[in-house]
Order: structure tokens, then C-alpha cells, then sequence
């Protein structure tokens, strides 16, 4: 059986989870959040603890049970405590900024690019006068797309390693040109 599969995921108190068949609604103190699971996966809740079975052995079914078990654990974390992603603005003159809600980014563009974030349970803050960027919200998966969306304004480049990356990314440095021999 899969590992992550078969690990029961406990329940705080202060989430309620409604089981519909595929349908899943969590809702907690941060917010709620629903999802639509595959068919041939079964939910269930007793006693404070969440687990998913299975029907089969069959590859297809074995792939979904852990990503399922993954999928309902981010939720209930996420309607609980939360989610926060930092990125590292890098580079001379680079810097972001908060005008209302809307980030402001200065990444070398002749113009400032700004972004909005798409939901209300979802907001940027930044740090350290303009070089870090928190973005914090329920859902993990927006918000690893909100921080990729975000680095694919201005990537790292190899030589100097200018640009937005995340908080723990190394990037691999290249060396620049040699001189005349």
C-alpha cells in the first residue's frame, strides 16, 4: 500500500469537513476551501481522522491514493494554518513594493509590473526595504503558481545572479568571459 496513502490525516478542532461522495469541503478559521476528487476514491471521516482508500491495487488507483491523501492534508493545513512562500528580489535597482494590495515590482522593465492578488484569502507582503516578497495564503497550490508567476517577471540569470528567486533556490553561476591569453 502506499505510504502517504494509508497515514490517517488528524483534524483540528476548529475544522469542519463535509464528505459528499468525491465532493470534499473543508472550511476552518482562515477560510474554506472544496474539492472534487476521482470517483473510485473513498473519504472517509471518523472520529477526528481523515482517510482515503482505495478499490484496487491497480497502478492507476495506487497513483491516486497518495495524491489524494497529499491533496486533502494541504487542505486541511491550509484552512487551519496557512501557507507562506518568501521569494528574493536580487539585483541593483531591483525592488518590490505594496501600493494597496497590489504588488509593485521595479525588476529593470522600463516600466513597473504590477500584480494583484487573485483571491481575497490570498496576500503579498514585503520585507527587508523591497527585497523579499511573502506571499501568504490557504490554497498551496495557488500559491506555488502565484510565486512562479511572480519569478517568471524577471527569472535569475546565470552570471550575476540578478532577478526574483526563491527563498532556498541556489543558483548554478556560470563563469563569465576570460580575458585575452
Amino acid at each position: 500500500m502506499s505510504r502517504i496513502g494509508r497515514k490517517p490525516i488528524t483534524v483540528p478542532g476548529a475544522v469542519k469537513i463535509d464528505v459528499q461522495g468525491s465532493q470534499v469541503e473543508v472550511k476552518g478559521p482562515k477560510g474554506s476551501l472544496s474539492q472534487t476528487f476521482h470517483p473510485d476514491m473513498t473519504v472517509k471521516l471518523e472520529n477526528g481522522t481523515l482517510t482515503v482508500e482505495r478499490p484496487s491495487d491497480a497502478p492507476t488507483h495506487r497513483a491516486l491514493h497518495g495524491l489524494t491523501r497529499a491533496l486533502l492534508s494541504n487542505m486541511v493545513t491550509g484552512v487551519s494554518q496557512g501557507f507562506t512562500r518568501k521569494l528574493i528580489v536580487d539585483g541593483v535597482g531591483y525592488r518590490a513594493e505594496m501600493k494597496d494590495k497590489t504588488l509593485v515590482l521595479n525588476v529593470g522593465y522600463s516600466h513597473p509590473v504590477l500584480m494583484d492578488p487573485p483571491n481575497p484569502e490570498t496576500k503579498f507582503d514585503v520585507e527587508d526595504r523591497g527585497k523579499t516578497i511573502v506571499v501568504v495564503g490557504i490554497d498551496k497550490e495557488l500559491i506555488g503558481q502565484i510565486c512562479a508567476e511572480i519569478r517568471r517577471k524577471r527569472p535569475p540569470e546565470p552570471y550575476k545572479g540578478k532577478g526574483i528567486r526563491y527563498e532556498n533556490e541556489q543558483i548554478r553561476r556560470k563563469a563569465g568571459k576570460t580575458g585575452k591569453v
